[in-house]
């Protein structure tokens, strides 16, 4: 194992991923795939945490193949992945008890809404530094135990096992030798206190959740376990693991304090380094874990748009009037601004700054003249706009003036969103060569685990531009569009009022 080469495993929210990156970071191979997204019911979202799995382990070996090496040329694995989606199962089996229930699920909002009423979450955000949310995992631990027949007792009984997307592929990469959850992963989950960076049990108790479920916990970086032979091959070292979003700003470089980027995935998440010490986050904003590397923890203070590519997604899959996502630049750039519509996209309700989950997506502004590119131009616009509050929400907590966001993701793609996004912010967009950043940032975790790498500063020399958005339009134009938004969000929060 001397070759350098990084196994990153990227398991996201509508598909896994696996890079083989070689010693210099260039991409030896990679393969990517699908998977099912179940709607039980209107604001519930599942995945098939087997079926997870088993893409997962295709694009693994396609990887590898692609790359012409073995796993015995591997020198780490890195592994990131969706965040707060949550699997349930069995210890001896191996087997999920229920379906994971997704990030963006929102079948537990009363229960959290009811928290906030008893004026449980001021408690909450200061041990966890979040909010009382739906979207965090505990509740939707709280929720399988409550409605899989048996599970409470067999949960207590110590039978059953919960983790973060993370933990389950640890679980199988070793065939369930390993429980195991780094604290960039646990902290989104309602159940960790972030200033230790332990398991509470007091969360545990307010959820009403064992102890003996939770996974154990292993740093950022470092030799966490060997994968089991038959899997790939040969018994391959697990090195680093991050939560997506942390692993975007490992990815970017951004390892000084006030440093951000912005990830355009199926949400957008915006995260900037806070450095050693635990911030204060803005109202609205969050507190989180970017990752702990040894005994040293970094903070971060992060802002999470629920939906973003889903967005374009919804023009594709909902109104069809694109066939595949990329043609989504050209069909908005038809036309020359959004001739009036805008659409909020709020389909699973508003992340940061609003933190509403009763919104609803709506489209305003339509006339006789509105045509599907006027919608498909205000998605994209949308979503920038949603960045944008993100933005102007957490600039007041950093320590110096943004002065340009780093971007990644899909969407980032789109040279029409970036422009926008740039005009929207007023300050300039700096766009990677390689968009991968998530996996960058696991392959970069994996290579300090491994010891190639002799300290985290190295990763900033890496980093390469691929693209600067400048802005092009006027403060005037720019507060104006602003404005407009602002009312078009109120209109979406007051859509569910009677």
């Amino acid at each position: 194992m001397s070759s350098g080469a990084i196994l990153a495993i990227d398991q996201g929210t509508t598909s896994s991923r696996a890079i083989v990156f070689g010693a210099q970071g260039e991409v030896l191979g990679a393969a990517q795939e699908e998977f099912t997204q179940h709607f039980p019911q209107i604001g519930w979202v599942e995945h098939d945490a087997v079926e997870i799995w088993s893409t997962q382990c295709r694009c693994m070996h396609a990887a590898l193949a692609k790359s012409g090496l073995t796993a015995r040329d591997l020198s780490g694995i890195g592994i990131t992945n969706q965040r707060e989606t949550i699997v349930v199962w069995d210890r001896r089996t191996g087997i999920p008890i229920h379906n994971a229930i997704v990030w963006q699920d929102r079948r537990t909002a009363a229960r959290m809404s009811a928290m906030k009423s008893d004026g449980r979450e001021a408690w909450m955000r200061e041990r966890t530094g979040l909010l009382a949310d739906p979207y965090f995992s505990a509740s939707k631990v709280a929720w399988i135990l409550d409605h899989v027949s048996g599970a409470r007792d067999r949960a207590c009984r110590g039978e059953l096992a919960l983790g973060t997307i993370d933990s389950w592929l640890v679980w199988n990469l070793t065939k369930g030798r390993v429980h195991a959850t780094d604290a960039s992963n646990a902290s989104r989950t309602l159940l960790f206190d972030i200033r230790c960076a332990e398991w509470s049990d007091e969360l545990c108790e307010l959820f009403e959740i064992p102890r003996n479920m939770l996974p154990s916990l292993v740093p950022s970086a470092g030799v966490v376990t060997e994968t089991e032979a038959a899997i790939l091959g040969a018994c391959v070292p697990i090195c680093g693991i991050a939560g997506d979003q942390q692993a975007a700003l490992i990815g970017h470089a951004c390892i000084a304090p006030g440093d951000a980027k912005n990830t355009y995935g199926t949400g957008c998440f915006l995260l900037a380094n806070a450095g050693e010490t635990c911030p204060l986050p803005p109202p609205g904003l969050l507190a989180t874990i970017a990752w702990k590397i040894g005994d040293e923890v970094t903070y971060a203070i992060e802002g999470g748009v629920f939906t973003g590519g889903a967005a374009i997604q919804w023009l594709r899959d909902g109104l069809r009037v694109i066939h595949a996502s990329a043609e989504v630049s050209t069909l908005a750039a038809s036309v020359p601004d959004a001739g009036g519509v805008m659409v909020v996209p709020a389909f699973a309700g508003l992340g940061a700054p609003w933190w509403d989950p009763e919104a609803r997506a709506c489209i305003l502004g339509l006339t006789r003249g509105a045509t599907s590119a006027h919608v498909a131009r205000a998605t994209l616009e949308g979503i920038a706009h949603q960045v944008a509050d993100l933005v102007g929400a957490i600039a007041p907590a950093l320590p110096r003036p943004m002065l340009a966001l780093q971007v990644d993701g899909g969407a980032a793609a789109s040279d029409l969103l970036m422009q926008i996004q740039a005009d929207m912010l007023g300050i300039a967009i700096v766009r990677p060569r390689q968009l991968e950043s998530t996996a960058i940032g696991a392959a970069n975790l994996a290579r300090l685990g491994a010891g190639l790498l002799s300290g985290i500063s190295e990763l900033k020399s890496a980093f390469v531009t691929d693209r600067t958005f400048a802005p092009m339009t006027s403060d005037a134009s720019r507060l104006l569009t602003r404005g407009r938004w602002a009312n078009a969000v109120g209109r979406s929060r007051s859509l569910d009022m009677p």
